[in-house]
Formats: C-alpha cells, sequence, structure tokens
C-alpha cells in the first residue's frame, strides 16, 4: 500500500478539478489521490467517475468548510502522511519526493510545507504559504517570502529546509497519527487560520513543523473565498482570536487578547479610510463571535503552551512603521 494520500476537498469546483487536477495525477505517483465532496451541487462527482476513475471519492453529508470537510473525510483515509492539496493548485515533477524524504530523515517532523509559488505570477512567492510561516506575540501570521501584500520573488532564498511555526493549508503534509493525536482541525474554524491553530497545538505537545524549499507547488489563492469578500475578513479576524485563546501562555493571555483587539479595532478604521465599510463591520461581527465563545474555546487550552511561541515581537510595527517590507529585513 502506498503510504501518501494527497487529499483535495472540493466544493461545486467542478472547473478547477478539471484544470489542476489532471498536474495531482501525472507527478503524484507515490501516492494515492482522493477527492473530499463537501456535498457539492455541481457535477463535480459525475465529472470525477468519468474522466478520472482511479481518484477516489470521499462524499461528505454537508458543506462542512476546510476544517471539518477535512476532519469528517480524513475518518476514511489509512495512508500514513496525508498531504492536504487545495483544489486551486498545480504541483510539480517530484514535488513529493523531497517531502516524504523529510518525514523520513526526521522523526519528530509532524507537519510540512513545501514551497508555494504564484500560479499567475509564477517568479513570486504566493500570499498563503509563501517559503513557510510564522505569528509576532499578537498572532498575526507573515511568511518567509510575504509580509501582509508584499510578495518577494523567488530568486532561491527560501530554496532550503527549514523549522517554521506554521505550514500553509493549501499544501499541507501531516502524519496520520499526528492529525489524529490531535483529533484534527478545530471544526469551529470553519475555514481560514485552522492549519496555524493546529500546527500550534502540535509545537505545544513538541512536534515539529518544517519547510522543504526542494518540493515546489503553484497556488492560484482565493479561487473559492476571494480576497475582497467580507466573509473572509470575518473568518480571518475571528478565527485568529479563536486561536489566541486556546494557545497563548496563561501568563500572556489577558494582555496579548486586550492588545490585539486595540490593534484589530485599528484596522476596522483604515477599512472605513479606505471606502471599504463592509469590512469594518466584519471585523465588528468577528469580535462579538469571539466574545460569544470566549469559553467554548478556553476550555479547548491543552496541559501545556510553549512560551516561546513568536519569531518577533510586532510585525505590524516593523512593516507598517519601520517599513521593513522583506522577512530578511525583520532580522
Amino acid at each position: 500500500m502506498k503510504k501518501v494520500a494527497v487529499v483535495i476537498l472540493n466544493w461545486n469546483g467542478r472547473k478547477l478539478l478539471e484544470q489542476f487536477l489532471p498536474s495531482v495525477v501525472r507527478f503524484s505517483p507515490e501516492a494515492n489521490i482522493y477527492v473530499a465532496d463537501n456535498f457539492s451541487g455541481d457535477d463535480s462527482v459525475e465529472f470525477l467517475r468519468v474522466h478520472f476513475p482511479m481518484v477516489k471519492v470521499i462524499r461528505n453529508t454537508g458543506n462542512f468548510g476546510f476544517a471539518k470537510g477535512y476532519n469528517e473525510a480524513l475518518r476514511f483515509v489509512e495512508e500514513d502522511i496525508y498531504a492536504l492539496v487545495n483544489s486551486d493548485v498545480e504541483v510539480t515533477e517530484n514535488w513529493l519526493a523531497p517531502v516524504i524524504e523529510l518525514f523520513q530523515r526526521y522523526e519528530k517532523t509532524a507537519i510540512v510545507q513545501p514551497k508555494i509559488l504564484d500560479y499567475r505570477n509564477k517568479h513570486l512567492f504566493e500570499y498563503a504559504g509563501a517559503g513557510g510561516g510564522f505569528i509576532d506575540r499578537f498572532g498575526y501570521p507573515f511568511c518567509r517570502g510575504r509580509l501582509f501584500d508584499t510578495l518577494e520573488p523567488d530568486n532561491g532564498q527560501y530554496s532550503d529546509e527549514a523549522d517554521i511555526f506554521w505550514a500553509s493549508g493549501a499544501c499541507f503534509f501531516i502524519r496520520k497519527e499526528v492529525f489524529r493525536e490531535l483529533k484534527g482541525f478545530d471544526g469551529d474554524f470553519f475555514a481560514h487560520q485552522e492549519e496555524i491553530d493546529l500546527c500550534w497545538r502540535a509545537i505545544n505537545l513538541s512536534h515539529k513543523v518544517k519547510y522543504c524549499g526542494t518540493s515546489a507547488i503553484y497556488h492560484v489563492g482565493g479561487a473559492t473565498l476571494d480576497g475582497q469578500n467580507p466573509q473572509k475578513t470575518f473568518l480571518n479576524f475571528r478565527n485568529s482570536l479563536r486561536m489566541l485563546a486556546k494557545n497563548l501562555p496563561q501568563r500572556k493571555l489577558l494582555t496579548i487578547v486586550l492588545l490585539r483587539l486595540v490593534l484589530d479595532g485599528l484596522a476596522g478604521v483604515q477599512f472605513l479610510f479606505k471606502g471599504k465599510p463592509e469590512h469594518t463591520v466584519a471585523v465588528i461581527k468577528a469580535h462579538f463571535s469571539f466574545y460569544a465563545n470566549f469559553g467554548r474555546d478556553y476550555d479547548k487550552r491543552a496541559m501545556f503552551q510553549q512560551p516561546r511561541y513568536y519569531k518577533v515581537s510586532s510585525v505590524v510595527w516593523a512593516y507598517f512603521v519601520q517599513k521593513k517590507k522583506t522577512f530578511q529585513e525583520l532580522f
């Protein structure tokens, strides 16, 4: 039996499957390929049956979003390593071999991310993951190769292996045993930042998250939920706060959350000045949802939280005030 399962979550994505699934089938001889269908209303499943009979289809009973959608589907997948791949990803030749070798070489490694480049501008890193992710002390995510909306060109500067804090859900490798130990993604997140939460929980249990720059994929990004959609703003702000409530060290929890709420408020004001009042409303709704669910999230806290979880104190200050635009400039 093959030890790797490539699992693509799909919801009404027949066109994306038609465009991107051929590269996965062609360049993944080491893996079994699955499509986890989130109760699509289009002809995705029939399309797979006719054109890709070698792909195994798992049919969820509802649209559960990214987090619960994968949780439900992966109950039926028994390969040792899960490669969770967005439906808008084009993989490259030999993309799996370096990652498999890295898992074999480092037994403590639980999660791996490849190099993620922009499908539309293939010389640039892609927003969702780039060269591996980190967070600052307030929980704001950033990447090697991407700070906020500034994307670096790929000049080989991140064609390495590195310890990172989080791996992108656009292309997320995890050992089955670790995924099940952590009870999967937090289904309450629905979508966005659930992979950061999962990586943080893994690190709190002393697992390693690594980046493998000798494996590369191309990601469209925003194919299922565009960045201009206020729902995306809501999910990002809400889930980031929920992640902090679950994973911050106890002695830092109250201070960091209160400061983060203030920073979010400033972001909401900025949306207003940019003529995006619907995004300001999304931030406000995210905060009220966080308040309503704080007790529920607090109850999910593990017995131990790693005290040193961040790489820089404030990426917001570094980027907007100090004008540092690349990962290397942060250090």
